[in-house]
């Protein structure tokens, strides 16, 4: 099975990230900038409260087997110190029904195994 992985993380943690996964065999990532806010419901600076912060979202689909390295990875990469810290992101998986490559046609997923 294909599991689709997207992360939400600081902007400026996204170039080591795609380089950590281009490194551990995981080239294939969509990037593209996002804002939003979490639990700290955004950020204030002196009178100015700043609703939505800046982030990256990467997207990558993956085999379900290599989940937990490509996951671990990101969040090594990703966290902020040993403990990290707010706003280092947040990372969803979500199952993939199938994929087709446009250029061949060739389908990939659950039922081509089948």
């Amino acid at each position: 099975m294909l599991v689709m992985i997207r992360a939400i993380v600081r902007p400026e943690k996204a170039d080591a990230i795609l380089a950590a996964l281009m490194d551990a065999g995981f080239p294939a990532v969509t990037k593209y900038a996002v804002a939003g806010r979490g639990k700290q419901r955004g950020i204030k600076i002196g009178e100015v409260t700043y609703d939505e912060i800046p982030k990256t979202m990467l997207m990558s689909v993956v085999n379900e087997e290599d989940q937990d390295f490509v996951v671990k990875t990101i969040m090594s990469t990703a966290r902020s110190g040993s403990k990290g810290a707010f706003g280092d992101g947040k990372i969803f998986i979500s199952e993939v029904e199938c994929a087709y490559t446009i250029s061949s046609g060739v389908k990939e997923g659950a039922e081509v195994a089948a």
